[in-house]
C-alpha cells in the first residue's frame, strides 16, 4: 500500500532526537507555554522576518483569534475562498461574521483576485487569502486591495509554511499569518498545534492574552478569551522537524518535479507561477477522468484523496448564505477533476514511476 503520508518512516528517521526532546519536557515538569514554546516562536519569527509568533491550539484556533483580536464583529464581511479545508469558514463563523467567496483560478486553486472589489460592501472588514496546497496566492494584489480599502489581510497558511512570492514568505504579507501543524503538514507535530506571525506588536499583545483566558498573569483577565496554548511536547517535537523544514521541502518540489514530468501531457500538473516558490503539500492534478484514475490507483493499492469533493458554498452546514450551484463555476468544476497524489519528503522515485505508470494507462 502507498499512502498519501508516510508518517511513520519520518519518525524512524529522527526517532532518537524526538524521544529525547520528548522525555526531556516530560522529566522537566514544565508541559504549557515554556521555553521549547518560546523558542519555537522566536525561530519562526526570525524564518518568517516577522516581530513576533505565538503558538496556539490549531491553525483554526489561530484564524479564530487573529479575528477577534482584529475586533472584527457580528454582521461584518471577510471576504474568501469557497475552495478550501471548512476550518477557513468556521473560524470567520465563529466571530459572528459573514464569510463572502470569490471564486477561484483554475490553475492554483487560489483566490481570484481579479474579482474581490466586486464583492465589497460597506461591512466588508478584511480579506482571508488561502495560500492553497503550497502555492502562494496572489498576495501583493490582495494587499493592494486591502490597502486602498482600508482592510484588514488574514493569511491562511495552514498548507504553504515556507512558500514565498516574489522572494517575501507567506504569512508575513497581512496582519497576520496562521499556520497549521496538524501532523500531515509539512511541518508537522503529533497532535494538533498552530501558530501566528504578526508584525505588530499591540495585535500580538492581544492575540496572547486572547489565547490565555483574556489574562496577561495572575489570574487578572482583562478580556473574555479562550483556552488555546500550544504545549511544550509538541513544541519539542517541532523543534526537532524544524531543522529539517527546508531538506524537507527540497525533496517535495523534487518529487513535484518529477510526477510533471512523467504525468505532463497525461493530465493538468501542478504550475509554479514565475516569481513564487511552492512547497507542494499537496501534489494536485486535475482531469475530466479524475474518478476512474482515483479508482484504478486504489485497484493498485495507491491512496489518492480529492480535496475538496463538495465546495464550501454547496456545504449543507452553510446553506443559510443563500449560495447556490453555479455561483462559483471555476470552484465547481475543480471539485470534479481534482486529484491529490501520495506526497511526502521519503516519498520513492520508484513509487512515483509506478504512480505515474498507473495514470497514463487509465488516461
Amino acid at each position: 500500500m502507498v499512502p498519501m503520508v508516510d508518517l511513520k518512516k519520518q519518525f524512524r528517521e529522527i526517532r532518537d532526537e524526538v524521544s529525547h526532546a520528548v522525555i526531556k519536557v516530560i522529566e522537566s515538569g514544565h508541559y504549557i507555554l515554556g521555553p521549547n514554546v518560546v523558542d519555537l516562536e522566536q525561530r519562526l519569527a526570525r524564518y518568517h522576518g516577522v516581530r513576533e509568533a505565538m503558538g496556539v491550539a490549531s491553525c483554526t484556533d489561530a484564524l479564530h483569534l487573529t479575528i477577534a483580536a482584529l475586533e472584527i464583529e457580528h454582521g461584518d464581511e471577510i471576504i474568501t475562498t469557497p475552495f478550501t479545508f471548512f476550518a477557513t469558514v468556521e473560524a470567520i463563523l465563529y466571530a459572528g461574521a459573514v464569510p463572502v467567496f470569490v471564486d477561484i483560478e483554475p490553475d492554483t486553486f487560489n483566490i481570484n483576485t481579479s474579482e474581490i472589489e466586486a464583492r465589497l460592501t460597506k461591512r466588508t472588514k478584511a480579506i482571508l487569502p488561502v495560500h492553497l496546497f503550497g502555492h502562494p496566492a496572489d498576495i501583493n494584489k490582495v494587499m493592494q486591495i486591502a490597502k486602498k480599502h482600508r482592510l484588514g489581510v488574514i493569511e491562511d497558511c495552514a498548507q504553504s509554511i515556507g512558500a514565498h512570492s516574489h522572494g517575501k514568505k507567506v504569512g508575513s504579507f497581512g496582519n497576520a499569518g496562521c499556520f497549521s501543524f496538524y501532523p500531515s503538514k509539512n511541518l508537522g507535530a503529533y497532535g494538533d498545534g498552530g501558530m501566528i506571525i504578526v508584525n505588530n506588536q499591540r495585535l500580538a499583545q492581544k492575540i496572547k492574552i486572547l489565547r490565555n483566558h483574556g489574562s496577561r498573569g495572575s489570574y487578572k483577565h482583562d478580556t473574555v478569551g479562550f483556552n488555546s496554548r500550544l504545549d511544550e511536547l509538541q513544541a519539542a517535537i517541532l523543534l526537532v522537524k524544524f531543522k529539517r523544514l527546508e531538506e524537507y521541502t527540497q525533496k517535495r518540489r523534487q518529487h513535484a518535479a518529477q510526477y510533471s514530468h512523467l504525468l505532463s501531457g497525461t493530465v493538468m500538473c501542478p504550475v509554479e507561477r514565475e516569481g513564487y516558490y511552492h512547497v507542494f503539500h499537496q501534489y494536485t492534478i486535475r482531469s475530466p477522468k479524475r474518478d476512474a484514475i482515483q479508482k484504478k490507483l486504489k485497484e493498485k493499492g495507491i491512496a489518492s484523496v480529492v480535496y475538496y469533493p463538495v465546495p464550501l458554498h454547496l456545504q449543507k452546514a452553510l446553506r443559510f448564505l443563500g449560495y447556490q450551484r453555479g455561483d462559483f463555476p471555476v470552484t465547481e468544476r475543480a471539485a470534479r477533476e481534482v486529484l491529490s497524489l501520495p506526497m511526502y519528503p521519503e516519498l520513492e522515485a520508484s513509487t512515483i514511476q509506478k504512480i505515474a505508470d498507473v495514470i497514463s494507462d487509465v488516461v
